[in-house]
């Protein structure tokens, strides 16, 4: 295979001689973690859900690998781009995927609660009281519906064949507003005034009530910051979590 045609914060996707994609871990990963992902994403095809078809596990120089579908076209955040004009357009249409992917029970995948607790333990810049305060939110959450974790318009690809929907490796089984509130932070991060666009879209949609998904903040800003992922703003996470644990105690 020649040189990766995509680098993640977990794995390097190639290109093999037979048309599929391949998913390489980076060192450092639980053994099991490529099986793990190719099991998640093959049931979540089970479902229903148009995301490529996972065909094999394998190694690639020795590290942990599986190979599935290779998906042809461009991410809707690529078109976005090229074309500011048309941004609502594929947000409106990124957030009824979302809202389809919302309406999915997923009771075969790890429950966000357990998901999330693991993230919060496992994050040194915050207090044991900050901690508590995240865990004793982490226990409020309901709902057993399947919660993509890292949606968003470059996840998204434009196929002759529709949309389909790439990389769930953070995906669990728990409640909507949580995830929600995810997309929403992600895109704070890139772009403040898409952030806002996408949870209006949303909550119009949806009917779902914007400060039940902004109350989620905080507990998901915490768990960003176990990921360490490159060119995060750690800070502006802590600034959430600590806002969030502050106007919790208040009340």
């Amino acid at each position: 295979m020649k040189g990766p045609i995509g680098i993640g914060n977990t794995a390097e996707i190639y290109l093999n001689d037979a048309g599929h994609a391949v998913k390489v871990y980076k060192e450092g990963f639980p053994a099991d973690e490529a099986l793990k992902e190719a099991e998640k994403q093959r049931y979540i095809h089970f479902l229903g859900i148009p995301v490529p078809e996972v065909l094999e596990l394998t190694t690639f120089n020795g590290r942990q690998a599986f190979v599935m579908e290779y998906i042809k076209g461009e991410t809707l955040g690529d078109l976005a781009m090229k074309d500011r004009t048309l941004l609502e357009d594929y947000l409106s249409v990124s957030v009824e995927i979302q809202m389809m992917i919302h309406e999915k029970e997923a009771p075969g995948l790890e429950p966000m609660r357990d998901k999330l607790t693991r993230q919060l333990q496992d994050v040194p810049p915050l207090s044991s009281e900050e901690k508590v305060g995240l865990l004793k939110q982490v226990e409020q959450l309901s709902g057993t519906k399947l919660c993509h974790g890292d949606l968003h318009l470059f996840n998204l690809v434009e196929t002759e064949d529709g949309i389909r929907v790439l990389d769930w490796v953070d995906a669990s089984s728990g409640d909507i507003r949580a995830d929600v509130v995810r997309t929403y932070l992600l895109y704070v991060g890139f772009d403040q005034e898409i952030a806002e666009q996408y949870l209006a879209l949303y909550c119009e949609k949806s009917e779902v009530d914007r400060d039940e998904v902004l109350q989620w903040q905080a507990v998901i800003a915490g768990a960003r910051l176990s990921e360490n992922v490159p060119g995060e703003d750690a800070d502006r996470l802590l600034g959430i979590v600590r806002q969030g644990v502050k106007g919790r105690i208040a009340k």
